[in-house]
């Protein structure tokens, strides 16, 4: 039910960085559009459905865990797209100078206020842990009907009759077997550490102005700082999984930075 990564297509290499509590899957509706045009890699982080075990983390545990998979797939470098949690990932492996490019849809770690923002979000993920825990034995059930869909991508997207029962189930039941309590910890403890100053690859960062997980502009603030060169990409209508929400337009966005 849960695998590793996912790689398919031809063309240059493309790495696909999921969201918190999410699985390679959650780039689903994009991969035959970027497929097309890349040699495609989507792993599943370390402590999520499908990845490796967690064990003790540290700053880079997740971003170790891309890059092996990267070493894994003969890539010495790539463009690598990420969301959210995925997002600050792809930045801290452009840090590392593992990237060609990045698209950051979203990227977690940019609140202007760390101590206020950040612990809002621990608090939503903290309490939705036990509601998602007890609803994952249910999942088919609960996205059978248009009332649980929406509910099950409330704070994800804001259009979610495209998107495929199954794979709102897959996510659910994903979710449920995260290993967020360390993951969140971890955070808390790290603070999201990031020399953008090493950053010399393309960059454009995409933003939803109805992001509910990471509101706009707050959660983009230090990145905007930081990141004064990136191209900034703002759209309305949009939720925080750009890539669920309008995955035609998300995938575009995509080829339109790595393939020029």
């Amino acid at each position: 039910m849960f695998t590793s990564l996912h790689r398919g297509g031809s063309g240059p290499p493309l790495v696909l960085v999921h969201g918190f509590t999410d699985t390679w899957r959650g780039w689903e509706l994009v991969l035959p559009a970027l497929e097309r045009h890349h040699d495609v890699l989507a792993p599943t982080l370390p402590g999520h459905a499908g990845g490796p075990p967690l064990g003790e983390p540290g700053p880079g545990t997740l971003a170790d865990g891309v890059e092996h998979a990267l070493d894994e797939a003969g890539f010495e470098r790539a463009h690598i797209v990420g969301n959210s949690l995925g997002g600050y990932i792809a930045l801290q492996l452009a840090e590392r100078g593992r990237a060609e490019s990045v698209v950051a849809l979203a990227p977690a770690g940019g609140w202007g206020d760390f101590e206020v923002e950040h612990a809002q979000v621990v608090d939503f993920f903290t309490e939705s842990r036990e509601l998602i825990v007890n609803a994952a034995p249910y999942a088919d059930s609960i996205m059978s009907t248009p009332e649980g869909r929406r509910r099950a991508t409330e704070f994800t997207a804001v259009r979610y009759e495209h998107i495929p029962a199954d794979l709102l189930a897959h996510q659910l039941r994903g979710a449920a077997r995260c290993e967020s309590p360390a993951l969140l910890e971890l955070s808390e403890r790290e603070r999201f550490p990031l020399d953008a100053s090493r950053i010399d690859c393309p960059l454009r960062i995409v933003w939803g102005r109805e992001d509910r997980v990471l509101p706009w502009p707050g959660a983009a603030a230090r990145w905007r700082a930081e990141l004064p060169h990136a191209d900034w990409i703002e759209l309305d209508g949009v939720g925080h999984c750009p890539q669920l929400d309008i995955p035609d337009e998300t995938a575009e966005l995509i080829l339109g930075f790595t393939t020029t």
